[in-house]
Protein backbone atom coordinates (compact mmCIF):
# COMPACT_ATOMS: atom_id res chain seq x y z
CA UNK A 1 0.00 0.00 0.00
CA UNK A 2 2.99 2.04 -0.33
CA UNK A 3 2.16 3.05 -3.49
CA UNK A 4 -1.65 3.60 -3.09
CA UNK A 5 -1.65 7.51 -4.02
CA UNK A 6 1.30 7.95 -6.01
CA UNK A 7 0.75 10.50 -8.07
CA UNK A 8 -1.15 13.01 -5.67
CA UNK A 9 0.08 15.88 -4.68
CA UNK A 10 -1.03 17.14 -1.07
CA UNK A 11 -0.30 20.57 0.31
CA UNK A 12 0.58 20.23 3.98
CA UNK A 13 0.02 23.69 5.47
CA UNK A 14 -0.07 22.43 9.51
CA UNK A 15 2.17 22.91 12.79
CA UNK A 16 2.62 20.40 16.09
CA UNK A 17 0.94 17.07 15.75
CA UNK A 18 -2.70 16.50 14.23
CA UNK A 19 -1.65 18.17 10.94
CA UNK A 20 1.49 16.74 10.08
CA UNK A 21 0.23 13.45 11.80
CA UNK A 22 -2.28 13.27 9.02
CA UNK A 23 0.41 14.43 5.79
CA UNK A 24 2.75 11.35 7.28
CA UNK A 25 0.61 9.15 6.90
CA UNK A 26 -0.88 10.51 3.49
CA UNK A 27 2.85 10.16 2.47
CA UNK A 28 3.06 7.19 3.47
CA UNK A 29 0.97 5.71 1.42
CA UNK A 30 2.54 7.33 -1.45
CA UNK A 31 1.54 10.95 -1.93
CA UNK A 32 3.60 13.84 -2.60
CA UNK A 33 3.03 15.92 0.35
CA UNK A 34 4.78 19.43 0.80
CA UNK A 35 4.80 20.92 4.08
CA UNK A 36 4.66 24.89 4.00
CA UNK A 37 6.69 26.29 6.85
CA UNK A 38 7.25 30.05 7.57
CA UNK A 39 10.13 31.46 7.50
CA UNK A 40 11.18 30.59 11.79
CA UNK A 41 9.76 27.32 11.05
CA UNK A 42 6.95 24.66 12.10
CA UNK A 43 7.00 26.15 15.90
CA UNK A 44 7.55 22.26 16.66
CA UNK A 45 11.12 22.85 15.28
CA UNK A 46 11.73 24.46 18.48
CA UNK A 47 9.46 22.48 21.02
CA UNK A 48 11.45 20.04 23.60
CA UNK A 49 14.49 20.13 21.02
CA UNK A 50 11.99 19.45 17.91
CA UNK A 51 11.27 16.07 18.67
CA UNK A 52 7.77 16.43 17.66
CA UNK A 53 8.43 18.01 14.54
CA UNK A 54 11.05 14.83 13.41
CA UNK A 55 8.60 12.16 14.54
CA UNK A 56 5.53 13.68 12.54
CA UNK A 57 6.81 14.90 9.20
CA UNK A 58 8.70 11.74 7.94
CA UNK A 59 8.31 11.23 3.97
CA UNK A 60 7.90 14.94 2.96
CA UNK A 61 9.28 18.29 1.17
CA UNK A 62 10.03 20.63 3.06
CA UNK A 63 9.46 24.58 1.44
CA UNK A 64 9.77 27.87 3.63
CA UNK A 65 7.18 30.06 2.03
CA UNK A 66 6.34 33.47 4.25
CA UNK A 67 2.06 33.17 3.09
CA UNK A 68 2.01 37.07 4.26
CA UNK A 69 3.87 38.07 1.73
CA UNK A 70 3.23 38.80 -1.92
CA UNK A 71 6.09 36.82 -3.29
CA UNK A 72 4.92 33.73 -0.73
CA UNK A 73 1.14 34.55 -1.37
CA UNK A 74 2.47 34.20 -5.59
CA UNK A 75 4.07 30.59 -5.00
CA UNK A 76 1.52 29.00 -2.67
CA UNK A 77 -1.38 29.72 -5.65
CA UNK A 78 1.31 28.21 -8.11
CA UNK A 79 1.71 25.05 -5.62
CA UNK A 80 -2.24 25.21 -5.39
CA UNK A 81 -2.99 25.10 -8.88
CA UNK A 82 -0.51 21.93 -8.99
CA UNK A 83 -1.88 20.32 -6.11
CA UNK A 84 -4.61 17.51 -5.55
CA UNK A 85 -5.48 18.86 -1.69
CA UNK A 86 -4.40 20.69 0.70
CA UNK A 87 -4.50 20.42 4.83
CA UNK A 88 -4.45 23.53 7.35
CA UNK A 89 -4.83 23.58 11.19
CA UNK A 90 -4.42 27.43 11.88
CA UNK A 91 -7.61 28.53 13.68
CA UNK A 92 -10.76 29.89 11.36
CA UNK A 93 -10.79 33.35 9.95
CA UNK A 94 -6.44 32.67 9.62
CA UNK A 95 -6.71 31.42 5.69
CA UNK A 96 -8.93 34.00 4.61
CA UNK A 97 -6.47 36.74 5.91
CA UNK A 98 -4.09 35.48 3.64
CA UNK A 99 -6.70 34.74 0.72
CA UNK A 100 -5.88 31.39 0.95
CA UNK A 101 -9.25 29.55 2.24
CA UNK A 102 -11.31 27.12 0.60
CA UNK A 103 -13.20 29.42 -1.03
CA UNK A 104 -10.35 31.74 -2.60
CA UNK A 105 -8.96 28.97 -3.99
CA UNK A 106 -11.45 26.55 -5.54
CA UNK A 107 -11.23 29.29 -8.00
CA UNK A 108 -8.06 28.84 -8.52
CA UNK A 109 -8.63 24.71 -8.27
CA UNK A 110 -12.09 23.90 -8.44
CA UNK A 111 -10.97 20.19 -7.84
CA UNK A 112 -9.04 21.40 -5.02
CA UNK A 113 -9.88 18.59 -1.37
CA UNK A 114 -9.55 21.29 1.24
CA UNK A 115 -8.70 19.90 5.07
CA UNK A 116 -9.25 22.15 7.94
CA UNK A 117 -8.46 20.50 10.92
CA UNK A 118 -9.53 22.02 13.94
CA UNK A 119 -10.88 22.23 17.80
CA UNK A 120 -13.70 22.90 17.66
CA UNK A 121 -14.54 23.08 13.95
CA UNK A 122 -15.15 26.41 11.45
CA UNK A 123 -18.01 27.39 13.52
CA UNK A 124 -20.10 27.72 16.04
CA UNK A 125 -19.50 29.30 20.38
CA UNK A 126 -15.97 27.76 20.42
CA UNK A 127 -14.99 27.99 17.38
CA UNK A 128 -12.15 30.80 17.55
CA UNK A 129 -10.92 29.52 21.03
CA UNK A 130 -7.39 28.19 22.10
CA UNK A 131 -7.68 24.34 22.88
CA UNK A 132 -5.37 21.59 23.07
CA UNK A 133 -5.37 18.13 23.42
CA UNK A 134 -6.41 17.77 27.28
CA UNK A 135 -8.94 20.17 26.42
CA UNK A 136 -10.81 17.53 23.44
CA UNK A 137 -10.63 14.58 25.95
CA UNK A 138 -11.88 16.54 28.43
CA UNK A 139 -14.75 17.40 26.60
CA UNK A 140 -15.89 14.46 24.76
CA UNK A 141 -15.89 12.54 27.91
CA UNK A 142 -13.27 10.19 26.89
CA UNK A 143 -11.27 11.59 29.97
CA UNK A 144 -13.90 10.96 32.37
CA UNK A 145 -13.04 7.15 30.90
CA UNK A 146 -9.92 7.19 32.12
CA UNK A 147 -9.75 7.50 36.15
CA UNK A 148 -8.08 6.43 39.37
CA UNK A 149 -9.80 4.46 42.17
CA UNK A 150 -10.90 7.62 43.61
CA UNK A 151 -12.14 8.56 40.50
CA UNK A 152 -10.37 11.07 39.33
CA UNK A 153 -9.45 11.43 35.79
CA UNK A 154 -6.03 10.13 35.04
CA UNK A 155 -3.46 12.95 33.01
CA UNK A 156 -2.62 10.91 29.82
CA UNK A 157 0.65 11.40 28.80
CA UNK A 158 0.08 11.13 25.17
CA UNK A 159 -1.58 13.49 23.22
CA UNK A 160 -4.94 10.55 21.70
CA UNK A 161 -7.08 13.36 20.34
CA UNK A 162 -4.56 14.68 18.47
CA UNK A 163 -3.61 11.53 17.04
CA UNK A 164 -6.75 10.64 16.23
CA UNK A 165 -8.00 13.52 14.60
CA UNK A 166 -5.09 12.80 12.35
CA UNK A 167 -6.07 9.65 11.45
CA UNK A 168 -9.88 10.86 10.76
CA UNK A 169 -8.74 13.76 8.46
CA UNK A 170 -6.11 11.11 6.56
CA UNK A 171 -8.96 8.71 6.05
CA UNK A 172 -11.44 11.96 4.99
CA UNK A 173 -9.04 13.10 2.34
CA UNK A 174 -8.67 9.86 1.00
CA UNK A 175 -12.03 9.35 0.64
CA UNK A 176 -12.37 12.79 -0.54
CA UNK A 177 -9.71 12.12 -3.10
CA UNK A 178 -11.85 8.98 -4.23
CA UNK A 179 -14.50 11.02 -4.62
CA UNK A 180 -12.69 13.43 -7.20
CA UNK A 181 -11.22 10.76 -9.20
CA UNK A 182 -15.21 9.72 -9.87
CA UNK A 183 -17.00 13.01 -9.81
CA UNK A 184 -14.31 16.00 -10.47
CA UNK A 185 -15.53 17.72 -7.64
CA UNK A 186 -13.45 18.97 -4.96
CA UNK A 187 -14.67 19.27 -1.13
CA UNK A 188 -14.12 21.05 1.89
CA UNK A 189 -13.35 18.97 4.64
CA UNK A 190 -14.22 20.53 8.14
CA UNK A 191 -12.86 18.13 11.16
CA UNK A 192 -12.81 19.11 14.91
CA UNK A 193 -10.83 17.07 17.14
CA UNK A 194 -13.24 17.57 19.68
CA UNK A 195 -15.95 15.93 17.75
CA UNK A 196 -13.86 13.04 16.58
CA UNK A 197 -12.93 11.85 20.44
CA UNK A 198 -16.74 12.06 20.47
CA UNK A 199 -17.14 9.45 17.75
CA UNK A 200 -15.85 7.02 20.20
CA UNK A 201 -18.88 7.34 22.62
CA UNK A 202 -21.32 5.56 20.75
CA UNK A 203 -21.21 2.08 22.85
CA UNK A 204 -21.16 4.45 26.06
CA UNK A 205 -24.63 6.22 24.33
CA UNK A 206 -26.19 3.19 23.70
CA UNK A 207 -25.83 1.75 27.17
CA UNK A 208 -26.43 4.91 28.84
CA UNK A 209 -29.98 5.57 26.77
CA UNK A 210 -30.92 2.04 27.96
CA UNK A 211 -30.59 2.44 31.32
CA UNK A 212 -27.78 -0.08 31.61
CA UNK A 213 -24.84 1.56 32.36
CA UNK A 214 -22.61 5.37 32.49
CA UNK A 215 -19.40 3.32 31.39
CA UNK A 216 -19.90 1.75 27.77
CA UNK A 217 -20.01 -2.19 27.89
CA UNK A 218 -20.19 -3.21 31.27
CA UNK A 219 -18.47 -6.40 30.34
CA UNK A 220 -15.17 -4.40 30.02
CA UNK A 221 -15.66 -2.11 32.33
CA UNK A 222 -13.22 -2.67 34.97
CA UNK A 223 -15.74 -4.49 37.14
CA UNK A 224 -15.05 -7.97 36.31
CA UNK A 225 -12.34 -10.28 37.20
CA UNK A 226 -11.56 -12.01 34.12
CA UNK A 227 -11.34 -8.73 31.90
CA UNK A 228 -8.78 -6.57 34.22
CA UNK A 229 -5.23 -4.97 34.97
CA UNK A 230 -2.93 -6.97 37.85
CA UNK A 231 -0.25 -6.33 39.48
CA UNK A 232 2.96 -8.79 39.68
CA UNK A 233 5.71 -9.88 42.32
CA UNK A 234 7.97 -6.65 41.72
CA UNK A 235 5.23 -4.09 41.16
CA UNK A 236 4.65 -3.44 37.43
CA UNK A 237 1.56 -4.96 35.19
CA UNK A 238 -0.10 -7.37 33.34
CA UNK A 239 -3.45 -7.13 31.59
CA UNK A 240 -5.85 -10.38 31.24
CA UNK A 241 -8.66 -9.90 29.05
CA UNK A 242 -10.44 -13.25 29.28
CA UNK A 243 -13.69 -12.26 28.73
CA UNK A 244 -14.99 -15.33 26.40
CA UNK A 245 -15.50 -18.16 28.68
CA UNK A 246 -13.39 -20.15 26.71
CA UNK A 247 -10.04 -18.09 27.45
CA UNK A 248 -10.99 -17.80 31.02
CA UNK A 249 -10.94 -21.64 31.79
CA UNK A 250 -7.54 -21.43 29.91
CA UNK A 251 -6.09 -19.30 32.86
CA UNK A 252 -7.71 -21.11 35.05
CA UNK A 253 -6.07 -24.70 33.76
CA UNK A 254 -2.83 -22.95 33.51
CA UNK A 255 -3.50 -21.87 36.95
CA UNK A 256 -4.08 -25.32 38.67
CA UNK A 257 -7.80 -23.57 40.01
CA UNK A 258 -10.54 -25.53 38.39
CA UNK A 259 -12.77 -24.00 40.95
CA UNK A 260 -12.34 -20.55 39.69
CA UNK A 261 -13.93 -21.73 36.16
CA UNK A 262 -17.56 -20.34 37.15
CA UNK A 263 -15.71 -17.65 38.67
CA UNK A 264 -15.09 -15.14 34.96
CA UNK A 265 -17.94 -12.73 36.22
CA UNK A 266 -16.93 -12.04 39.54
CA UNK A 267 -16.89 -8.31 41.06
CA UNK A 268 -13.22 -6.62 41.25
CA UNK A 269 -13.26 -6.47 44.79
CA UNK A 270 -14.75 -9.39 46.14
CA UNK A 271 -13.27 -12.60 47.48
CA UNK A 272 -12.80 -14.51 44.62
CA UNK A 273 -10.85 -11.08 43.01
CA UNK A 274 -8.36 -10.99 45.95
CA UNK A 275 -7.40 -14.53 45.25
CA UNK A 276 -6.50 -13.69 41.59
CA UNK A 277 -4.19 -11.11 42.84
CA UNK A 278 -2.63 -12.77 44.52
CA UNK A 279 -2.30 -15.52 42.01
CA UNK A 280 -0.75 -12.70 39.73
CA UNK A 281 1.67 -11.25 42.56
CA UNK A 282 3.32 -14.76 42.71
CA UNK A 283 5.27 -14.65 39.33
CA UNK A 284 7.50 -11.61 38.32
CA UNK A 285 6.35 -9.46 35.14
CA UNK A 286 8.86 -11.00 32.83
CA UNK A 287 7.95 -14.46 34.19
CA UNK A 288 3.98 -13.16 33.18
CA UNK A 289 5.42 -11.60 30.04
CA UNK A 290 6.72 -15.07 29.16
CA UNK A 291 3.67 -16.24 29.54
CA UNK A 292 1.66 -14.12 27.60
CA UNK A 293 3.43 -15.50 24.62
CA UNK A 294 2.62 -19.36 25.22
CA UNK A 295 -1.28 -19.01 27.09
CA UNK A 296 -3.86 -18.62 24.93
CA UNK A 297 -5.94 -16.72 27.49
CA UNK A 298 -5.94 -13.05 26.11
CA UNK A 299 -3.12 -11.72 28.50
CA UNK A 300 -0.73 -9.22 27.20
CA UNK A 301 2.34 -7.64 30.04
CA UNK A 302 2.27 -3.89 30.20
CA UNK A 303 4.61 -2.45 28.24
CA UNK A 304 6.95 1.17 29.02
CA UNK A 305 6.75 2.53 25.32
CA UNK A 306 10.48 2.05 24.48
CA UNK A 307 10.27 -1.64 25.63
CA UNK A 308 7.69 -2.51 23.01
CA UNK A 309 10.50 -2.23 20.23
CA UNK A 310 11.80 -5.50 21.85
CA UNK A 311 8.33 -7.28 21.69
CA UNK A 312 8.40 -10.51 19.45
CA UNK A 313 5.32 -8.90 18.00
CA UNK A 314 6.60 -5.44 16.93
CA UNK A 315 9.97 -6.42 16.26
CA UNK A 316 8.23 -8.90 13.48
CA UNK A 317 6.15 -5.60 12.40
CA UNK A 318 9.48 -3.99 11.75
CA UNK A 319 10.78 -6.89 9.67
CA UNK A 320 7.23 -6.68 7.62
CA UNK A 321 7.16 -2.79 6.79
CA UNK A 322 10.88 -3.20 5.64
CA UNK A 323 9.63 -6.56 2.97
Amino acid sequence: MRDALRGVRILDVTYYVPGPYAGMRLAELGAEVIKIEPPGGDPARSMSGGHIHRANNHGKKIRTIDLKSPEGYKEMLELVAAADALIETFRPGVMKKLGLDYESLKIVKPDLVYCSLSGYGQLGPMASLGSHDLNYMALSGALDQLTDEDGRPVHPTNTFADFTGGLVASEKITAALLRKLLSGEGTHLDIPLAGVMAEFSGNHDAYEQAGISENGIPEIAGTRISYAIYETLDGRFVTLGALEDKFWRNFCTYAGKPHWKSWGAKQIGSPEHKEVVDFFKSKSWSEWYELSMQLDCCLAPVLKTHERHRHPFFAQQKIWANT
